[in-house]
C-alpha cells in the first residue's frame, strides 16, 4: 500500500474540514495505507519570494515550517490536500504552500496521486470548481503526478458542524479507502 501525506490547511479551530479529514484517515488506514497528518495550525509558512535559488539548490532559501513540509512531500507516495473553500477557492494558505513547494520541481519526488477533501457553506457542485482547478495547475507542473480525485462536502459552515453529518464523514471515510 501507499505513504499517504495528509496535509490540513484550516487554521480554524474545530474545523469541518479536519473533522472530516479524520474520517478519511480512518479509511485510508483500513485500507492499508501508512499516513502521515500534517496541519498547518500553528505553522510558519511564508510567502514565495520567486528567487528560484531552489531550481538550482532544491532547497529553499527561507528556513520556516515549510521547508519541512516539502520533504515530507517530497517522500509520499500520495498526497491529499484538505481545504476549506473560501471565496470560490482553496484557502490563502493552502496555496501559499503550494507556492513554497517550488523546490520539489527539480527534485525526484515520489508522489503520483494527489487528492483533495474541500468543504464549503454553500452546497452547490459548481463550489469547489476552481480550487480543484488551482491544485490541477500545480500538479500538471509535476509530470509524474496526476489528479487522483476529489471530495466536496458543502452546506457545512459552523465550527465543529461536520462532527454531527453522518453522511459526509462516511463520505469522507469512503474516499479515504479509495486512495491508490
Amino acid at each position: 500500500m501507499s505513504n499517504v501525506l495528509v496535509i490540513s490547511t484550516s487554521l480554524r479551530a474545530k474545523s469541518n474540514s479536519d473533522i472530516l479529514a479524520e474520517r478519511l484517515i480512518a479509511g485510508a488506514k483500513d485500507a492499508g495505507h501508512q499516513v502521515d497528518h500534517i496541519s498547518l495550525k500553528g505553522k510558519n509558512i511564508g510567502f514565495c519570494k520567486g528567487c528560484l535559488a531552489c531550481q538550482m539548490t532544491q532547497k529553499c532559501v527561507q528556513k520556516d515550517d515549510a521547508v519541512m513540509i516539502a520533504d515530507k512531500v517530497m517522500n509520499a507516495d500520495t498526497l491529499v490536500f484538505v481545504t476549506p473553500i473560501y471565496y470560490y477557492e482553496m484557502s490563502g494558505q493552502m496555496k501559499t504552500l503550494l507556492d513554497r513547494m517550488n523546490p520539489l520541481y527539480a527534485s525526484d519526488y515520489k508522489f503520483r496521486s494527489v487528492y483533495m477533501l474541500s468543504t464549503a457553506a454553500e452546497d452547490e457542485a459548481f463550489v469547489p470548481k476552481r480550487a480543484v482547478s488551482g491544485l490541477q495547475g500545480w500538479i500538471e507542473c509535476f509530470e509524474k503526478a496526476e489528479l487522483g480525485g476529489s471530495l466536496f462536502c458543502g452546506g457545512i459552515n459552523d465550527a465543529g458542524e461536520a462532527a454531527g453529518k453522518a453522511k459526509e464523514q462516511q463520505e469522507a471515510y469512503e474516499f479515504g479507502r479509495s486512495l491508490k
